[in-house]
C-alpha cells in the first residue's frame, strides 16, 4: 500500500493518483480491473473532499469491492485518523459505468476533527476495569486499543477493551467494552464474536455426497478442493485461543464418513454435516449472488466441530476465520450442524467482509437477522428432503425451534415490530423485526402452509401484505447488504437500503419495491 495526499487528506490506498484524475488514474494497463475500480473511487474522495467529511490525518482501506453487471462499481472504504481506527467512520463510494460519481452512503461520522488524540486515561487502567466490569466467563487475556469512536456522530478517542475467555460449557466467549479514554464513561459493550443460541452419513440430511482430498498415503481428508474449506475436530477444547491449525483435520480410510447418529460415538458424524452444509452455502451465495467465498475471493474457512463440553452453540471468528461448532446439550439438542446453523454462521463472515454491521444496537438486529434470512434461504437453495426449506431458525439442532420468521415474539423474547426500544434488546431478539420483515416480504401475511410447515403472520399495522417470494427478497437483502448499508445501518437504514436495492433491480414502481416497503411498514419501520 501507498500513502498519497489528496487535497490537504492523507489517505491510505492501493493506487496513486497524484496529479493524475480519475480517468488517467484508471487507464493506467498494469493495474488490475480491481485496482482501476479502487482508482475511480479514490479519485472521487480527491475531487469530493467535502461530500465524504475528509480532513488532514485521515486514511482510507478498501474493504470490499462490487462490481454490477451493467458495469456500476460499489467500493467500501474503512478509514482512520492520525493512525487510529475509525468505529463508525466507514462509507461506500459509487461509481457509474462512465466513471462520473453515482453516489456514497455513510455510516455515523462525517467530519472528524480532534484536538488531541492522546488519552488521559492508561491502557493498563482502562484493561482492569474492563476486566473487573465483565462477569459469566473465565478471562483469559484483556486486550485495549486507541481508536476514535464515533458511533453517535461526534468523534472522541476511546479505549476498545476485548476481554477474552471461556464460558460455562469450555466455548471460546469474549466481550468488548468501550470506554471514553478521557473520562472513562462506558460508550458501547457487546460481544466480540455474533452467537447463535466423500460420502458422508450425516445427522440432519441423510446421505450426502461430500468434496474430499486423497492424500499420498491413500487416506482421504476433510478438504474441500473445489471450495477450499477444511473441516477439523477441535478435541472439545475449552478454551478460546483456537486458531485456524488449531486441532485435527479429520482423516478416513475409505472415505466412507459418519453413521447417521445424533449424539453420535463416532466423531465424524459431525463433520460431514459441518463440511456438507459448509458446501452448500458456499455454493448457495456463489451460484445465486455471484459471491466467490466469504470474502469474493475464493477461499474457504476452517471449520471445526467439538468445541467446548457440551457447548449448545456455534459461532463464527473473523479471527481464526473459521466457524466453531458445539456438540449440543447432550439430551435434547444435538451437535450444532444443521443446514441454517451453517448457513447463519458463514454469513456472519460475509457480512463481516461487506458492511460489517456493528454486533450492538439495532445493527447488531441487522446483523442476526441477515444471518437468520441467509441461513433460511440456504435451506430452501439446498432442496434436501431431511430438512426442507421452512422459516424455522435451528429447528433440527434446537428442537421445535430456536426463532422463527413469521412471528418472532413466539419465542417470548424477540421482537415483532420495531419501537423506540428495539435497540436495547439482545441482538438475537431485535433481529425479530428484521426476520419478521423478510417473511411477510416473501410469503406475506396471515396464515399459510409451507412444506408441512404452518404459519400466521401478523402485521403491526393491521395492514395485508402481499409477499413476492423469497428469492426475490434474498437478492434485494443480498444487494442492500453489500451496496448500501454500512457497520452503524439501522432498521430505518435498512428500509432505505433495501428499496434502493429494489430499484436497482426491479425498477422504483414495480410490485417488488411495493412489497419491500410493504412489509417494512408493517412492522413499523417507516
Amino acid at each position: 500500500m501507498k500513502r498519497l495526499t489528496l487535497a490537504g487528506v492523507t489517505v491510505l490506498a492501493v493506487v496513486t493518483l497524484v496529479g493524475t484524475g480519475a480517468t488517467n488514474a484508471a487507464a493506467d494497463p498494469t493495474r488490475t480491473p480491481r485496482d482501476r475500480t479502487i482508482a475511480r473511487a479514490t479519485a472521487h474522495v480527491k475531487q469530493h473532499p467535502a461530500a465524504f467529511g475528509y480532513g488532514p490525518g485521515q486514511a482510507l482501506s478498501v474493504r470490499d469491492v462490487i462490481v454490477d453487471p451493467d458495469g456500476t462499481e460499489h467500493v467500501r472504504f474503512d478509514r482512520t485518523y492520525q493512525g487510529l481506527p475509525v468505529i463508525g467512520g466507514d462509507f461506500v463510494v459509487h461509481t457509474a459505468r462512465s466513471g462520473t460519481l453515482a453516489g456514497h452512503d455513510h455510516a455515523r461520522a462525517r467530519d472528524i476533527k480532534l484536538a488531541s488524540t492522546t488519552p488521559k486515561l492508561s491502557a493498563r487502567d482502562t484493561a482492569g476495569n474492563a476486566l473487573r466490569s465483565v462477569t459469566g466467563l473465565t478471562v483469559d487475556s484483556s486486550t485495549p486499543r486507541l481508536v476514535v469512536w464515533a458511533l453517535d456522530g461526534t468523534p472522541r478517542i476511546a479505549w476498545e477493551t476485548t476481554v477474552a475467555g471461556t464460558g460455562a460449557h469450555g466455548e471460546p466467549d469474549s466481550e468488548v467494552v468501550v470506554t471514553d479514554a478521557n473520562t472513562g464513561e462506558e460508550l458501547e459493550r457487546y460481544d466480540a464474536e455474533p452467537n447463535v443460541a466423500g460420502t458422508g452419513k450425516s445427522e440432519y440430511t441423510g446421505s450426502v455426497s461430500i468434496e474430499t482430498t486423497q492424500q499420498a498415503d491413500g487416506t482421504y481428508t476433510l478438504k474441500d478442493g473445489v471450495r477450499g474449506h477444511v473441516t477439523k475436530d477441535a478435541h472439545n477444547v475449552s478454551s478460546n485461543s483456537v486458531t485456524a491449525s488449531s486441532g485435527t483435520l479429520f482423516s478416513d480410510a475409505d472415505n466412507i464418513w459418519g453413521d447417521g447418529k445424533k449424539f453420535s460415538t463416532d466423531r465424524s458424524t459431525a463433520a460431514v454435516d459441518a463440511h456438507a452444509n459448509t458446501a452448500w452455502t458456499y455454493d448457495y451465495y456463489k451460484n445465486v449472488h455471484g459471491r466467490n467465498g466469504i470474502k469474493n475471493d475464493g477461499k474457504g474457512a476452517t471449520v471445526f466441530v467439538h468445541v467446548g463440553t457440551k457447548w449448545d452453540n456455534a459461532q463464527w471468528s473473523d479471527a481464526c476465520f473459521c466457524m466453531l461448532t458445539g456438540d449440543g446439550n447432550g439430551t435434547t439438542d444435538p451437535e450444532q450442524v444443521d443446514l441454517d446453523t451453517m448457513g447463519h454462521e458463514m454469513t456472519h463472515g460475509v457480512t463481516s467482509a461487506t458492511a460489517n454491521l456493528r454486533y450492538s444496537g439495532e445493527s447488531g438486529g441487522l446483523n442476526e437477522a441477515t444471518s437468520d434470512i441467509f441461513g433460511t434461504m440456504v435451506e430452501f437453495y439446498a432442496g434436501n428432503a431431511f430438512d426442507q426449506g421452512d422459516y424455522l431458525f435451528s429447528d433440527q439442532s434446537t428442537p421445535p425451534w430456536l426463532r422463527r420468521m413469521d412471528k418472532p415474539s413466539a419465542d417470548g423474547s424477540s421482537a415483532d415490530c420495531w419501537s423506540r426500544t428495539v435497540k436495547r434488546l439482545d441482538v438475537h431478539n431485535s433481529s425479530g423485526v428484521g426476520n419478521h420483515w423478510f417473511y411477510l416480504a416473501s410469503e406475506g401475511s396471515g396464515a399459510k402452509t409451507l412444506n408441512g410447515v404452518s404459519y400466521n403472520s401478523p402485521t403491526c399495522d393491521g395492514s395485508t401484505v402481499a409477499g413476492i417470494g423469497n428469492t426475490k427478497v434474498a437478492k434485494i437483502w443480498y444487494r442492500a447488504l453489500t451496496v448500501y448499508m454500512s457497520s452503524t445501518t439501522d432498521y430505518a437504514g435498512a428500509r432505505v437500503a433495501s428499496l434502493k436495492a429494489a430499484t436497482d433491480l426491479y425498477g422504483a414502481t414495480s410490485a417488488e419495491y411495493k412489497a419491500v416497503a410493504a412489509a417494512w411498514t408493517a412492522v413499523a419501520v417507516k
